[in-house]
């Protein structure tokens, strides 16, 4: 987590970026500085990032009177989520990957699509629309760089679980048998799992985790994915060292963990959110007996972190090299998503942790448009999440009946020495499920004219292709 000064010090930089950025959308002359004629965009997506999420990093790392970078935005939107149901017209809570896909092509589709339609028909994904039209592209997470939002914007496959060359033929995954997408596998003529699509594909810049996938050798050849990398025209890298010293005249992969790249913060020696406990006698009957609250956790450092790169520093080395002999513009997508992460784990610091690397995220993307103004900055979510903020004490503490909040609690200490509680109680496995709100949109002025109050997700990719010329 940020300290407090230098995160106030990032929003101050961050606000007077927002201005510049007006003065220029709005045809203001910027002293010392030629007109730019390029066009970029930027699309930040946190992953489950609801207005429940957006309150809750707002409340722990700017205090409760406090705002955040994405407050500064000037263009705000509601967007409604939508997913194409199996056997009738809607669903009405999504996952990452059909959201994705949304936000990726422009079209609904169902739950596990990965760049495909409703009926597993391949799309045209914004990134590949940009590069053929001459844009530099990249794709950045704080997931594998195969999960399902990074994914949605690079490959096209059926089901989001087919990420290398082994599972895409099936198998098991979380306890349960995968019949994965023998019909996308390269042996069955095919463009192959996530990993090798990515491989192949024309985005510049592809940063995140996920090694693990690029290092699964094909059942049928016995080669991994890395096998297949031609060195003189893409460079793999797995440290930050190699990262900053990368050529930037040939493609970049960058691959910094074996799977999701490892969170910030996490509660206290790890807890993570706990079933209030009941007595006995109230489990007979809810007027009776006692109610014992979780106590109340910090958070903390988390020990996994070590030296991670952080999400600002993947975006600013993309950033850099895409800006490497490019007269044209720039696509790049953005995702911090272990908010989501962190969420179906009942963690609230964790997500509170990558919510802080979102905002700075949004401090180097908005330092970007402060010097190419026709940038657009968007910052939205896939979906919305589990986490919600219930009172702290109950407004029914008064009443002589114990009163708690059902599901899973924590109660976190707050910078200012308040308690802020969170409640999880979607399911009653040991993951989280997602809620079926609408989400938040937030740009900076370029915006204007092209965000309107209230939006379909899917016509926030018309709103972007737009920008760059590319509508379908």
């Amino acid at each position: 987590m940020l300290p407090m000064p230098e995160y106030t010090m990032l929003r101050l930089i961050a606000l007077a970026t927002a201005c510049v950025t007006c003065l220029a959308a709005h045809g203001a002359e910027l002293p010392g500085e030629e007109p730019d004629t390029q066009r970029s965009v930027i699309l930040i997506i946190g992953d489950g990032f609801d207005d429940q999420h957006v309150t809750m990093g707002r409340n722990y790392l700017s205090g409760h009177d406090g705002e955040l970078i994405l407050d500064g935005m000037p263009v705000r939107s509601a967007v409604q989520v939508q997913t194409v149901g199996k056997s009738h017209p809607w669903q009405y809570v999504a996952d990452s990957a059909n959201t994705a896909t949304s936000l990726a092509t422009g079209v609904n589709t169902q739950m596990g699509r990965v760049g495909t339609g409703p009926d597993d028909e391949d799309l045209i994904t914004l990134a590949e629309r940009a590069s053929a039209a001459g844009f530099k592209t990249g794709i950045v997470s704080s997931s594998s760089i195969t999960d399902a939002t990074p994914a949605a914007f690079m490959a096209h496959v059926s089901s989001r679980g087919c990420e290398n060359p082994e599972i895409i033929l099936g198998g098991e995954m979380y306890g349960n048998e995968f019949e994965g997408c023998p019909q996308d596998a390269k042996a069955n003529g095919g463009p192959g799992s996530i990993a090798e699509q990515i491989v192949a594909s024309t985005v510049d810049v592809a940063l995140g985790g996920g090694l693990k996938h690029f290092q699964t050798p094909d059942p049928a050849t016995g080669a991994t994915v890395l096998d297949s990398v031609d060195a003189e025209t893409l460079t793999v890298v797995t440290d930050r060292e190699a990262l900053m010293s990368a050529d930037p005249s040939l493609r970049l992969l960058g691959l910094f963990a074996k799977g999701h790249l490892p969170v910030r913060l996490q509660g206290t020696d790890g807890r993570i959110a706990e079933e209030p406990d009941t007595s006995m006698l109230n489990k007979v009957d809810w007027r009776l007996g006692s109610v014992t609250q979780p106590e109340p956790m910090d958070c903390e450092p988390n020990p996994d972190y070590g030296d991670t790169p952080p999400l600002s520093l993947l975006t600013q080395a993309a950033l850099d090299h895409l800006s490497v002999n490019n007269e044209r513009g720039l696509f790049l997508m953005v995702e911090s998503a272990s908010i989501d992460k962190q969420s179906h784990k009942r963690n609230p610091c964790g997500s509170i942790g990558e919510i802080a690397q979102l905002e700075e995220t949004l401090a180097v993307a908005l330092d970007y448009a402060r010097s190419n103004p026709e940038t657009l900055v968007i910052v939205t979510a896939d979906h919305a999440q589990a986490a919600q903020i219930v009172p702290e004490p109950s407004l029914y503490a008064d009443i002589p009946v114990p009163i708690y909040s059902p599901g899973y609690v924590a109660r976190l200490n707050m910078p200012d020495g308040s308690l802020m509680t969170i409640n999880y109680a979607t399911s009653s496995f040991p993951s989280e499920e997602h809620t079926g709100a609408n989400v938040p949109l937030f740009a900076n002025s370029t915006a204007n004219g092209r965000i309107s109050a209230y939006m379909r997700q899917r016509e926030v990719f018309d709103a972007m292709a737009h920008h760059l010329g590319l509508a379908p």
